[in-house]
């Protein structure tokens, strides 16, 4: 779906969008969690990436969510 959809008004390309909206969801899936970028480093490396893959999961999860529900709105929008 994202590939079919035009450039945003600043001319971002969708992939540009789709990957700054998952950075944030990581984001906010750490700050939430009470962990920052920094203090992931300071982490012991498996534990670590166990909250990482925790958040990418997080994240592309709400992606998903975010594309279907455009997707239905388009749907929506044809009938």
């Amino acid at each position: 779906m994202l590939n079919t959809m035009p450039d945003d008004i600043y001319g971002n390309s969708q992939e540009e969008i789709h990957a700054e909206l998952e950075k944030s969801l990581i984001n906010e899936y750490l700050k939430r969690k009470g962990y920052t970028k920094e203090s992931l480093k300071k982490l012991p490396e498996d534990e670590a990436s166990r909250i990482i893959v925790e958040a990418s999961t997080y994240a592309s999860g709400k992606l998903a969510e975010i594309e279907n529900r455009a997707r239905y709105t388009q749907n929506l929008q044809a009938d």
